[in-house]
């Protein structure tokens, strides 16, 4: 479909609440940034900058053998997990409907992986399950959400008309499914990929996938083989719809359980005492009663839990406004309305990589050159989902179509396209504040204080009990801003097609 103007857009085509939206979150950023931490604490990071570069511009392959084993299961254990998160979400679509259903698995998808890794590690310790699960159980209630949400919008006419008595399931597979079978197929592709980077993130707790390796050459100072590693993920990412065909996939999910390797022997003791001991407050399992729990709570509260939602806030809404520059900033470059064949290859190049590369590793990264402050936070959120939207975004301007007296350049961008996509990447934008928020929370296990710091504190201290209501407090957080961004859409009307023409 085309989208082809009747009239001159200009910025008065976007209704009032939109603009004073749009202000509103740019003042409450500015207010942010007033009272975060942007200082760079790296002694030379130009220096760093530059080893870095060379590394990825030389990379050293002389480790391919072990790169390659790390390669194998990162794809391995995104196979299992999503494969088994796709398969569980779509039991679950089928009750989505009721009310404890959907808050199970808002609370559930509201944990990051790399929390659910810790949480199983404690209990599983290093074995394959412990990153299958830690795919699998947020990945379902991800599934569940989005495919409850494309079944809704697919034809009901065909389950309507089936014989009276049909079963649910038999109504679910014959009459519903196929009718949206792409759309469902097409977002499993898509979630196969985020688990590409999920798996390759695990092995910053220790899972024996990519970032592991990174994470122990970038430590020795190997920044050949730090960018022989981003290297391969990158091919790895950028090649996948070369190798994952639909009529393989079956074969890739029967084998990757098979290649996850052994792992540490699993100690059920270990499970047993974790939640009969570990995670029972102190005081009540020091005999205080109820009498000692308040104390404790609010110690934890004031003491962990304010400082680190405060600054996951803070974070969340920096990152949030920079990754909406970043988007339309970035769009120009893949757009056929501005940028010619040669220039769109390497727009989309820079834009792979961006979307390509974890959050997590990004800001990983970013720490080892500009040291521990919420600047190489920021950066890595706005590079990855500014990258995602940015490509969205680039994709619908090429399906629209001026008329050929339109103005060119800059007056272009401002007047003409910008108006009418900006609609669609304010609900793209609104999206993606959930997800901002679950990553702002986990990049406090590489230093910054967001609640993820003080969940990896308390593990580091065996202070599970502590670990788990940050988790849960987490939780609440990212449920809490996933509706008000719904709201949000749903007030402004938001959709996430651009809009044709200008109302008379």
């Amino acid at each position: 479909m085309r989208f082809t103007e009747r009239s001159p857009l200009a910025w008065t085509a976007l209704s009032s609440p939109t603009v004073r939206t749009s202000l509103w979150l740019v003042a409450i950023a500015l207010v942010c940034v007033a009272l975060a931490d942007f200082e760079i604490r790296s002694i030379s990071p130009w220096a760093e900058l530059g080893r870095f570069a060379h590394g990825l511009i030389q990379p050293d392959f002389r480790t391919l053998d072990t790169a390659g084993t790390a390669l194998l299961r990162t794809i391995t254990f995104a196979f299992t997990g999503v494969g088994l998160a796709a398969i569980a979400g779509m039991g679950l679509a089928l009750v989505f409907h009721h009310r404890w259903v959907r808050g199970a698995c808002a609370f559930i998808r509201g944990i990051h992986e790399l929390f659910w890794a810790l949480i199983f590690l404690q209990f599983f310790g290093l074995h394959p399950l412990t990153g299958v699960l830690a795919i699998a159980l947020p990945y379902a209630a991800v599934f569940a959400r989005v495919y409850s949400e494309i079944l809704e919008e697919g034809d009901a006419r065909p389950a309507r008309a089936l014989p009276a008595g049909s079963g649910l399931i038999s109504t679910f597979w014959y009459a519903r499914v196929p009718d949206v079978w792409p759309h469902l197929m097409s977002y499993t592709s898509y979630r196969l990929e985020c688990g590409m980077r999920s798996s390759a993130i695990l092995g910053f707790v220790g899972m024996p996938t990519l970032g592991f390796y990174l994470e122990s050459a970038y430590g020795e100072g190997l920044y050949g083989e730090v960018g022989m590693l981003l290297l391969l993920f990158l091919a790895l990412i950028a090649s996948l719809r070369l190798w994952v065909r639909p009529r393989l996939v079956p074969f890739y999910l029967l084998a990757a359980p098979f290649f996850l390797g052994t792992g540490l022997p699993i100690v059920w003791g270990n499970a047993t005492r974790f939640f009969t001991e570990d995670i029972i407050p102190a005081p009540l399992r020091s005999g205080e009663g109820l009498a000692g729990l308040g104390p404790w709570l609010w110690d934890l509260l004031v003491n962990q839990a304010l400082p680190g939602i405060g600054a996951t806030l803070v974070l969340t809404q920096i990152a949030l406004v920079a990754t909406g520059v970043l988007a339309l900033i970035s769009f120009p470059l893949i757009s056929r309305l501005f940028s010619g064949p040669i220039a769109r290859g390497g727009g989309n190049a820079l834009l792979i990589i961006g979307r390509s590369t974890p959050e997590y590793l990004l800001a990983y990264i970013l720490l080892q050159l500009w040291g521990p402050s919420m600047l190489p936070a920021v950066a890595a959120l706005a590079i990855h989902n500014g990258a995602i939207i940015g490509h969205l975004i680039g994709r619908q301007s090429n399906q629209l179509s001026l008329r050929p007296d339109a103005v060119g350049g800059f007056n272009r961008y401002t007047h003409e396209v910008v108006p009418r996509l900006y609609r669609p990447f304010l609900a793209f934008l609104f999206y993606r504040w959930e997800i901002i928020m679950r990553e702002t929370a986990i990049l406090g296990i590489l230093g910054i204080t967001t609640l993820g710091f003080y969940v990896d504190s308390a593990i580091q201290e065996l202070r599970f009990d502590r670990a788990m209501v940050l988790i849960l407090i987490t939780a609440l957080l990212n449920i809490a801003v996933d509706a008000v961004a719904r709201r949000m859409r749903q007030h402004l009307q938001l959709r996430t097609t651009p809009t044709a023409s200008t109302p008379p």
